[in-house]
């Protein structure tokens, strides 16, 4: 999915998939539940509820559609730990 993100989502997913926080021991992920909602033209937001035994999670991104007409991520979230910003202080 990282070739197909732009801006700050590149970084955070690249950040996410080095922590593995879906993985559970002995246990595979299983996608539980989706959902979607357009707020324009060109733009959806999405989630996915992610269990693995006894842990549910949840994942949520937005999808812009570029001038290419190719659609991108443009941000993504996943409960718990989240990648800190520069500007953090």
């Amino acid at each position: 999915m990282l070739r197909h993100t732009a801006g700050r989502a590149y970084d955070e997913l690249a950040w996410l998939a080095e922590r593995g926080p879906l993985r559970a021991r002995g246990t595979r992920p299983v996608v539980r539940d989706i959902g979607y909602y357009v707020p324009r033209p060109g733009a959806i937001e999405a989630f996915a509820r992610i269990g693995a035994g006894e842990q549910l999670r949840a994942m949520a991104f937005r999808l812009e559609q570029g001038p290419d007409l190719r659609w991108r991520c443009t941000a993504v979230e996943l409960g718990g730990p989240r990648m800190p910003h520069a500007d953090d202080d």
